[in-house]
């Protein structure tokens, strides 16, 4: 069972590295044309955008870990480390890192938490997160709180590893990932614990479709909680049950669908 840590015993009392931060305008869930692409978004509290190193840029150069610092802007933590060329970056935090760790990015080292190599020498059964899908394009899949993914065999090319998911896709040998699991993986046990709190972290109030006229959505109009029909988008296209997966290169890398 995970242990449950609190945050202000094991993230470090220092502000942001300043070198690392970017300031973004909000959208307000609205796309280049002004209009609203993106439902329920707006308001919420001033944040700055952490610049992550999700790659490998930095290759055969060891690193300490000198801060585990809280993201505005994602579930997990991030780790600050200072290369031994003087160079500090963010990083994903693995779970149970200590400030003072050292790590290193290269081809093959020691399975060590923290540690980044290619999938090709990472032995059976090790759980891995910020996995690459294509070589050198940098960690694209398995980020989020808590998450990890499961070496589960290798074969002609291809690393066989199972997902959160319980999906089981092939990736390419010469692929990057990180040893461990992401931090933070009691972020799905936190209550937000009033509607305030989620206005301020930039969501707007959602109504249900069956309180609404007919006019404005095909659930609406049906006197109290009467549907009738099949879940559908306030647009009309079906909701539940429906293949949204469009046609991907990386639809023959999948062994086993998720259930």
């Amino acid at each position: 069972m995970t242990k449950i840590q609190n945050p202000k015993e094991i993230l470090s009392r220092k502000e942001p590295e300043k070198r690392l931060l970017l300031a973004f305008g909000k959208k307000g869930g609205r796309g280049q044309n002004g209009r609203i692409t993106i439902r329920h978004r707006g308001g919420g509290v001033k944040r700055l955008y952490r610049i992550v190193d999700f790659g490998q840029e930095k290759l055969n150069v060891p690193g300490k870990v000198i801060a585990l610092e809280y993201d505005p802007n994602r579930t997990a933590y991030l780790d600050l480390i200072e290369y031994q060329d003087g160079e500090r970056r963010y990083i994903l935090a693995p779970y149970q890192i200590k400030v003072g760790a050292e790590i290193i990015c290269t081809e093959k080292t020691e399975i060590k938490i923290g540690n980044r190599m290619k999938l090709k020498n990472i032995p059976i059964g090790t759980q891995v997160f910020n996995i690459e899908l294509e070589p050198g394009k940098g960690g694209k899949i398995v980020r989020s709180a808590g998450a990890s993914a499961k070496v589960l065999a290798q074969e002609d090319g291809f690393c066989h590893l199972e997902m959160p998911s319980k999906e089981v896709r092939k990736i390419f040998w010469d692929c990057f990932a990180t040893i461990g699991q992401v931090s933070h993986p009691e972020w799905k046990f936190q209550d937000i614990g009033k509607a305030g709190s989620r206005r301020l972290k930039g969501w707007r109030p959602q109504v249900r479709g069956i309180a609404m006229n007919p006019v404005d959505h095909p659930h609406g109009g049906g006197h109290g909680r009467a549907k009738g029909m099949q879940p559908k988008t306030p647009w009309g296209k079906p909701a539940r049950g429906v293949k949204t997966r469009k046609k991907k290169w990386t639809k023959k890398l999948i062994i086993k669908r998720r259930k």
